[in-house]
């Protein structure tokens, strides 16, 4: 019985310790790229820019919206450490869903987006 009861403490720090790693705020495990413009109780904005090659972290964003500044191209990797390519537009606006990734910057040009977090605001 103790063998089991270790057994099930072991596993279930793994997942929690997991999920703390892949739940990070960008802000704080990657300030090179991530700044903070403004923040309230309501939102927070984040300018983020990458230089062509650079690549951050794994972290997480709560949902929002995000402006892109310049044209790019970016690879994000996910914590199952499939890729996604995407190509933006300076001007395009999306609504971005919580997430958590590792983008890289695979352009030739600086990347720029100014990010719009929403804040849990369930009171």
């Amino acid at each position: 019985m103790k063998k089991l009861t270790f057994s099930l403490v072991i596993t279930f720090s793994v997942i929690l310790l997991s999920t703390n790693i892949f739940a990070q705020d960008a802000t704080v495990v990657d300030p090179e790229h991530y700044k903070v413009e403004f923040e309230n109780d309501k939102v927070r904005v984040l300018r983020i820019a990458y230089a062509p090659g650079d690549k951050s972290v794994m972290h997480s964003h709560p949902e929002g919206v995000a402006v892109f500044l310049t044209d790019g191209t970016i690879r994000f990797t996910l914590p199952d450490e499939t890729t996604q390519d995407i190509k933006v537009e300076a001007g395009q606006v999306i609504w971005s869903p919580e997430s958590t990734h590792q983008p890289e910057n695979t352009g030739k040009e600086l990347f720029e987006v100014i990010q719009i977090e929403m804040k849990n605001n369930d009171e």
